[in-house]
């Protein structure tokens, strides 16, 4: 089949990799396995949350769907763009971890059930909309903004997110929380085999092989357990075979300020993430991001968190996890993820084809997680090479954001039992506190306290350039690790124009 002609943002003819539309095969393929990567992570918020609230197995797969369906619509949006909404990169949008603990808060103050819902989807709506109405903020204001996101501070929230979403991906490994055989040395040989046939295939296969390396290492290891008894696919017949996501399912929103106030907090952390998300991806695909491209990235965020409360789903971020994906298999047409995401909304609405999704089990899934969590810290590391490390203030933000990332994890009882339970649930989170210190010490050290002179940013024609932004996606990515394809950006690759100031 012959190759489509690259288009860019405004649909002009682009030689640049990531406006390249593959063959329909490709796409299809590569698709598939941006959603494979990005399954286990959309559908684990909603069965936390609506365990939480102890809804009904009905309406705990009802909010599944709803989240699968809008996840859809958000990466649609995110990848492919609408005017002057959506990054047009390719990043997959998904719902929020850091959303988890509030929300539980929230719903558990509401009384739990389908009435807790309503009280969550209230502040949803209204923070959506806050963040989405941020991004739109004229360009030196937004500049401003921009300034408390360096290369330091996004290289270390990247890092962060990597180190914290690592033990995630090891628990599944070990069996999934919770699991009567958590820990049993048989799962490790399913993860271990996983990952072990993941690393071989992008050590040794041919370019095509590699780059679908996660998809076939959860296929191999889901058919390796089938076989050994160990994976089975019950629960697909026992799933409807179609569910169509409404409007306000549960109800009219409740809106209510505490909740708002909450949800709000969550969003500057996710605008953090996407941020630091967004430098990624620019990095890996070789293409430059300027104030623009971060803004309508941000802008794509609210929408799809305003979207979500509607259609009875979460806060949305740009997914760190399919950024690791990105950077492993070196695909970097946006369209694959526009591809993900008409596979997202055809999930949300055959809950049978979600079952077989999701039977996939949680040592090889755990596997292949750990192999791509571990790819977003290396991004992270990777921004943080760019940064003068020997400079002790940069040196101080790096080191104590980390260390602060590590507290919720590490001293838990600090957050149940010795602290206020609304703060508990907003600090609780090794993304938020590690996010949070990075941003306040970099502010402290290196922007209010004495400094050495560098260029200021610049604003033209709306939009923000400057030693920020280029430092952040240079024209030369750094080196990859051993035993993984070096990417290749092309010689003068650079961001699209903006579509307008």
């Amino acid at each position: 089949m012959a190759r489509v002609a690259p288009l860019s943002a405004a649909g002009k003819q682009s030689e640049h990799p990531v406006d390249e539309v593959l063959p329909l095969p490709k796409l299809a393929l590569y698709g598939f396995q941006h959603v494979l990567a990005f399954y286990a992570g959309a559908v684990i918020v909603p069965i936390i949350v609506g365990g939480a609230l102890g809804l009904s197995r009905e309406e705990l797969v009802y909010l599944i769907n709803a989240d699968l369906f809008t996840c859809g619509i958000a990466s649609i949006i995110q990848a492919l763009g609408i005017g002057r909404i959506g990054a047009r990169l390719p990043l997959i949008q998904g719902v929020t971890f850091t959303a988890v603990s509030p929300m539980i808060a929230i719903g558990l103050g509401a009384g739990g059930g389908t009435a807790a819902l309503l009280v969550i989807y209230g502040a949803v709506i209204t923070a959506g909309f806050a963040t989405f109405a941020f991004a739109w903020l004229p360009a030196r204001a937004f500049k401003a903004v921009l300034g408390l996101f360096p290369p330091v501070v996004t290289g270390t929230v990247i890092t962060v997110l990597g180190l914290v979403l690592i033990p995630v991906g090891l628990n599944d490994a070990a069996g999934g929380v919770g699991s009567p055989h958590f820990g049993d040395p048989k799962n490790f040989a399913y993860a271990g085999g996983t990952m072990a046939f993941i690393l071989v295939l992008m050590k040794i296969g041919r370019p095509f092989l590699s780059s679908i390396a996660i998809l076939l290492g959860l296929v191999g290891g889901t058919a390796a357990a089938f076989l050994l008894g160990d994976a089975s696919f019950t629960d697909v017949g026992k799933a409807d075979w179609v569910g169509v996501t409404t409007p306000f399912h549960f109800g009219v929103p409740q809106f209510q300020w505490f909740p708002i106030l909450l949800m709000l907090i969550v969003m500057l952390i996710t605008m953090v993430e996407t941020t630091g998300d967004t430098y990624a991806i620019g990095d890996i695909v070789g293409k430059k991001i300027d104030g623009e491209t971060v803004a309508r990235a941000l802008r794509a965020d609210g929408a799809a968190t305003a979207l979500g409360g509607v259609l009875n789903s979460f806060p949305y971020v740009a997914f760190a996890e399919n950024v690791g994906l990105v950077r492993m298999t070196k695909v970097k047409s946006r369209f694959v993820v526009v591809a993900a995401g008409v596979f997202m909304i055809v999930l949300g609405m055959l809950p049978k084809a979600a079952a077989a999704v999701a039977s996939v089990p949680h040592p090889v899934l755990g596997g292949a997680a750990t192999v791509m969590f571990a790819m977003v810290a290396l991004a992270g590391i990777q921004t943080l090479a760019k940064v003068d490390l020997k400079e002790e203030k940069n040196a101080l933000v790096v080191g104590v954001s980390l260390a602060m990332a590590l507290l919720p994890s590490t001293v838990p009882v600090l957050f149940k039992e010795h602290m206020n339970a609304d703060l508990a649930s907003l600090l609780n989170s090794g993304v938020t506190l590690g996010a949070s210190t990075a941003i306040l010490l970099n502010l402290v050290l290196n922007r209010l306290g004495p400094k050495e002179p560098q260029s200021e940013p610049e604003v033209a024609d709306g939009v923000v350039t400057g030693v920020d932004q280029a430092d952040a996606a240079p024209a030369h990515p750094a080196p990859a690790p051993a035993g993984v394809p070096a990417q290749v950006a092309p010689a003068g690759a650079s961001a699209d124009e903006p579509d307008g100031a």
